[in-house]
């Protein structure tokens, strides 16, 4: 699928060596198809990032990765931070050769997992505020695989965040400085600006306090990139917008961070499920066009169409490897559970109408048995069909955008996914 490119589209051009082009936008609402090319290739948008949290992208070689469609792959400060260290990532040449994966790299700031593992610790606190959420569906920013006893401090203040290592309990300090110097040594192609996250659930007044403090940090964690003229070539800085629930933090968010003359621009922190149109549309109303734009921890199938829908370019999530690591599997009518008894001699393929290479030919009853006999394989396979179903919807949002019908592709889609 290839778009022309529209009329007047000029590449946007920074200090840094990415640059961003839209090529088509769909004939009504925001939906755009582009290209960012980075120092390591070019990411055609709209695109999932895969989230290799540690430098993995858990049960998937990059290989696999790349056969499945990814463009680019995520990885995560604090945790390459604590284990092995920014300075092996550094020394081993850059994220991108340190888990051998050549195309295009990017890092979150560290700040989410700070909160994650630190004030919601252990707590089902996730992005959106959604009840009766059952639990192999919660997106909740606890996870049990990195979570320890040690990991239940975190405090902020203007300067920074102070924090234990959900390894050990060693006491660490994060600042937008530190968080600079960290993503600098790990070398990624586009790093985000440290930030504050906070819980949905938070009151008006603390999620304009912590907005407030994201954009101090956000003009400390640019001057820091920009002080460092060698990263600042080869690196792209992203700012992030924070504000929660909330339209007008969201629309005065989005114009600070914006104003700042950031490389791009992230959509962060966390809504309500029913207030994030909202949300996110007074967010884009501020941001200029030619930015790259990335809506953070966002996997869920529909939610990233909705946010294709208001312009949104990236996203990212760990969902797809976590659901597949407790046996749930994406398809074109709805997430479905291979724990369920009537998957146990259920013959037919995971998803008969969205094949995904290298996992195609598997079955449920075969994946299901796996599952439940606690054999590796079982999460491997669920892990490639969920990344690659996500990777084929962000494909056909983009050929749709290109040939003029995504709002029907869009809709289509939401119609059978939730039968």
């Amino acid at each position: 699928m290839i778009c022309q490119y529209i009329a007047n589209a000029v590449p946007w051009q920074t200090m840094s060596s990415i640059h961003f082009a839209v090529e088509q936008r769909a004939p009504m609402g925001g939906a755009r198809v582009g290209t960012l090319t980075t120092p390591h290739g070019v990411i055609r948008t709209p695109t999932f990032a895969p989230v290799g949290t540690k430098a993995t992208v858990k049960g998937i070689l990059p290989e696999q990765l790349k056969a499945l469609g990814a463009e680019v792959v995520l990885a995560n400060t604090y945790h390459l931070y604590l284990q092995p260290g920014e300075t092996i990532v550094r020394d081993a040449g850059g994220l991108g050769k340190f888990m051998g994966w050549t195309g295009p790299t990017m890092t979150d700031s560290g700040g989410f997992q700070v909160f994650s593992l630190g004030a919601a610790f252990g707590k089902t606190v996730s992005k959106f505020v959604k009840e009766d959420t059952p639990a192999e569906e919660s997106l909740a920013v606890y996870d049990e695989s990195v979570a320890s006893q040690h990991g239940q401090l975190a405090i902020i203040d203007d300067e920074g965040v102070s924090f234990t290592s959900h390894l050990d309990g060693s006491l660490h300090r994060f600042t937008p400085e530190r968080s600079v110097e960290i993503q600098h040594a790990l070398g990624a192609d586009i790093f985000f600006a440290f930030d504050e996250c906070t819980s949905p659930t938070e009151p008006y007044a603390y999620q304009k306090e912590a907005m407030e403090r994201t954009h101090r940090w956000a003009e400390r964690s640019l001057k820091a990139h920009r002080q460092n003229l060698d990263a600042a070539k080869r690196q792209a800085i992203f700012g992030i917008v924070q504000g929660g629930r909330h339209e007008d933090l969201r629309s005065v968010s989005a114009s600070e961070i914006s104003s700042l003359g950031f490389d791009g621009i992230g959509i962060g922190g966390s809504f309500s499920k029913e207030d994030m149109r909202g949300a996110l549309s007074a967010a884009v109303a501020e941001l200029p066009e030619e930015l790259p734009r990335h809506f953070l921890g966002i996997g869920e199938p529909g939610d990233i169409l909705e946010g294709i829908a208001n312009g949104m370019d990236l996203f990212d999530c760990v969902a797809p490897t976590r659901l597949g690591r407790h046996g749930s599997i994406y398809t074109k009518h709805g997430l479905i559970h291979l724990k369920g008894e009537q998957y146990r001699s259920d013959f037919s393929p995971l998803d008969p109408e969205t094949p995904v290479i290298g996992v195609e030919g598997f079955t449920r009853a075969y994946v299901a048995h796996l599952i439940r006999a606690k054999e590796m394989l079982g999460a491997v396979i669920a892990s490639m069909h969920n990344v690659g179903f996500i990777l084929n919807l962000v494909a056909g949002a983009r050929e749709a955008i290109c040939n003029g019908n995504f709002d029907a592709y869009r809709t289509e889609f939401i119609a059978q996914y939730r039968k």
